[in-house]
């Protein structure tokens, strides 16, 4: 189903039933799950390393690369998903809550358009 018709819920639920179908329960701690999320996305990056902007464009555009990339994004979804699951965190509320802060930060009207460290 596409994003339009599933909810977080629908796929931390079908996270943990993987989990939970495995008995995976007891490697599933925040500190292992952080790690392979790392990992995981280290797997994102090797696809775009040593490419120049045009290149990892062109990249993403190619169906077995991107079919591969997909499979990474998943991955590093999936390691999201089961860290909140164990953590018991309500991942809409946190990423809500990121976004408020992050407006705090970076001020539309200030930093439209470019990019630099804040000064505070």
């Amino acid at each position: 189903m596409p994003d339009q018709q599933t909810t977080v819920l629908e796929l931390r639920e079908l996270m943990q039933e993987f989990v939970a179908q495995r008995q995976w329960e007891r490697f599933h701690n925040p500190k292992n799950l952080a790690m392979g999320l790392v990992i995981e996305g280290a797997e994102l990056m090797e696809h775009f390393q040593w490419l120049d902007l045009p290149a990892s464009a062109d990249l993403v555009e190619k169906p077995e690369a991107r079919s591969a990339i997909a499979d990474e994004i998943a991955d590093v979804a999936c390691y999201v998903l089961a860290l909140v699951n164990v953590m018991h965190l309500d991942l809409s509320t946190a990423v809500r809550a990121k976004m408020a802060k992050n407006q705090q930060k970076y001020p539309a009207e200030e930093y439209r358009g470019r990019y630099e460290k804040p000064k505070h």
